[in-house]
């Protein structure tokens, strides 16, 4: 009887809830926000910008190791990934990009804002801004990668009528895409706010810094794609005309300007320490009142937005979980640092009668060298988290006789020793051994110094910097360099220069663009533009011809990154074992090349521009071909 009058019960009290089942059926859903509702709270709408900021597409990531450290700046000391330095072609695919879904969602974004009444109008302008910053961004992404594209500003929607040909739109001009990035950073920069202090977000100067780049670029197409005129199609959608080049060397030169004279905020060098080293490592980590970081993607602790650059990369002895030791910077690399007197000089291994020379220190080698050079690599005999590195990779007898180990700081007898005695460093190098310094470097640049880093459950939460201010100087040195304004060109290099301890001033006589591509490859190294530089300037089939490394090329013309560079080589630091002789104990170094690379690398006039996949074309054929695939 009791059931009874509970199932009445329940019955009663449905009926008297609800008046018809379309009533019942016909709910708000509460997990999902209503175009109303997004688009009438400013929180809202910021979320949004915030998911397209976390998707902006870079080239070179932190998040992705391997990506900054490419093209033979660097060994990769992972077994798994040997097999990039054992093939020499690039896929013609590699580094393409074509992610129209994000462009949609941001035309999307724009329509809906612009048709919003609720919101106030300053909130509107400025996300209005900052999307259309976005949007620049990708479509600058996809220029450097693919050349032109379709420019699609406006959402689209098929209409299921059978044909969707008036969907299919064809390749604009390389040159159209970047007057679109150009103009779009023009008109949206006195909206965004002119203040150093907005990192994360758009700003005045993020939009500047990217007009100035992308001009530079284009400029740098349009007068050295004439270099190499089979990378360019007819239709103008790969290749730039020579005749177009000052005018964007102007363009950049003036954004770049505008940023120097203070019209985007108090934009600056970092200056905060003493030891200029230190200084320079600290510019990509120190998030506090860093007035030469532009515009980065930051990251925070405890927040679920962190990353494990200095779980994969740190000096592995000794760091929390013993993780680490992936980028080897290579040989190539530390010896395009100058001396602080400005010359270009190899690392004095020999002296001039090609005897090895001794130091009494490991680190002694690398005294008097660009201070740039201790801030971007960790070399032998320095620290890092208060702890010095262990990188040696042998014992060294009188009889020349190399003693060493193959697992790191093993033991062993021999003659001469107190018995048992360490013949090879906690961070090796060893040969061959994953995670130990395969070319005798580890990488400092964007390692996080702070406790926990190292760790899978705390990581880092280091910024990537996209623009800084040593890139804008450096792209108004070369802007003027090429409108021929060499005074002014050396004047720019100079201070970036100087911030590196070189003491020795370039006058106008001594610019070229042998030495401003040599500026950039030192300063910006493991940044990611790195690649775009030999593209745009039409060497990368030149510095990557195919061919390998003799020592003799390593160890010569070290400045001149224009020359081949196609296998990343090493430099091992030895112990001497000599009792009773003064040399006992000192420290002597050997040029090598890690046994895993047995390719060279070989850039084809096919991978100037990526090629746009099948799948593409199929839905579009209005879409042609990039050149030489």
């Amino acid at each position: 009887m009791k059931k009874h009058i509970s199932i009445l019960m329940v019955m009663a009290v449905l009926a008297g809830s609800c008046t018809s089942d379309s009533e019942f059926l016909d709910r708000e859903p509460t997990n999902i926000l209503t175009q109303d509702q997004i688009f009438s709270d400013s929180e809202l709408p910021l979320s949004i910008l915030a998911d397209f900021y976390n998707r902006y597409y870079d080239f070179g990531r932190i998040e992705d190791w391997p990506s900054v450290a490419d093209f033979n700046v660097a060994f990769w000391s992972e077994a798994g990934r040997y097999g990039h330095f054992q093939n020499s072609d690039r896929g013609y695919g590699d580094w393409g990009n074509w992610d129209y879904g994000y462009i949609r969602e941001i035309n999307l974004f724009m329509e809906r804002l612009q048709a919003s009444e609720e919101l106030a109008e300053s909130d509107k302008t400025r996300f209005l801004a900052e999307a259309r910053f976005l949007r620049a961004s990708y479509y600058f992404t996809l220029v450097k990668r693919m050349g032109g594209v379709p420019l699609i500003l406006e959402s689209e929607e098929y209409d299921f009528s059978g044909d969707p040909s008036y969907l299919q739109h064809p390749r604009e001009t390389e040159a159209a895409i970047y007057d679109f990035v150009i103009n779009e950073a023009e008109a949206v920069k006195d909206i965004l706010p002119a203040s150093a202090d907005v990192k994360s977000r758009a700003s005045k100067g993020a939009a500047l810094a990217m007009e100035a780049r992308a001009a530079l670029y284009a400029g740098s197409i349009a007068r050295y794609g004439q270099n190499t005129p089979s990378v360019s199609l007819p239709g103008g959608e790969v290749g730039i005309p020579a005749s177009r080049a000052e005018a964007y060397y102007q363009t950049a030169l003036d954004a770049a300007q505008a940023i120097i004279d203070g019209q985007a905020g108090n934009y600056s060098l970092y200056m905060k320490k003493p030891d200029l080293s230190e200084n320079f490592a600290s510019l990509f980590y120190d998030k506090s009142n860093n007035p030469e970081a532009i515009f980065v993607e930051d990251y925070m602790l405890q927040s679920g937005k962190v990353h494990g650059f200095t779980i994969s990369n740190q000096p592995r002895y000794g760091a929390e979980e013993e993780e680490g030791g992936r980028i080897n910077p290579s040989l190539n690399l530390v010896e395009a640092f100058e001396t602080l007197e400005g010359e270009c000089e190899p690392l004095p291994v020999k002296d001039n009668s090609g005897n090895y020379l001794k130091y009494e220190n490991p680190e002694d080698i690398f005294e008097g060298r660009d201070a740039r050079l201790k801030g971007t690599v960790i070399v032998p005999g320095s620290n890092f988290k208060g702890r010095q590195v262990d990188i040696w990779a042998g014992v060294l007898l009188p009889d020349g006789t190399i003693i060493s180990g193959d697992s790191r700081g093993q033991q062993k007898e021999f003659p001469g020793s107190n018995g048992q005695e360490q013949v090879v460093g906690f961070d090796g190098p060893i040969d061959g051994l994953e995670f130990t310094a395969q070319t005798g470097f580890y990488i400092r640049k964007y390692q996080d110094p702070k406790a926990g880093s190292g760790q899978r459950g705390v990581q880092s939460d280091v910024w990537f910097i996209r623009y800084r201010y040593a890139e804008v100087l450096m792209n108004a040195a070369e802007a003027a360099f090429e409108l021929g304004q060499p005074e002014l060109s050396a004047k720019y290099m100079n201070e970036v220069r100087s911030r590196a301890g070189i003491t020795t001033e370039l006058t106008a006589d001594d610019i070229s663009f042998e030495r401003i591509a040599h500026e950039r490859f030192v300063e910006f190294a493991f940044e990611g533009l790195y690649f775009f530089d030999l593209k745009r300037w039409r060497i990368a089939h030149i510095v990557m011809d195919g061919v390998p490394m003799t020592e003799e090329e390593v160890t010569s013309d070290v400045c001149d990154v224009t020359d081949r560079l196609t296998q990343p080589w090493g430099l091992w630091p030895y112990k001497i074992s000599d009792p009773g002789s003064s040399d006992d104990g000192q420290w002597t170094y050997r040029v090598m090349k890690p046994s895993r690379v047995t390719g060279a690398d070989r850039f084809r006039l096919g991978n100037y521009y990526s090629e746009i996949g099948q799948d593409i074309i199929n839905n579009n054929p209005l879409i042609v071909r990039n050149p030489n695939q």
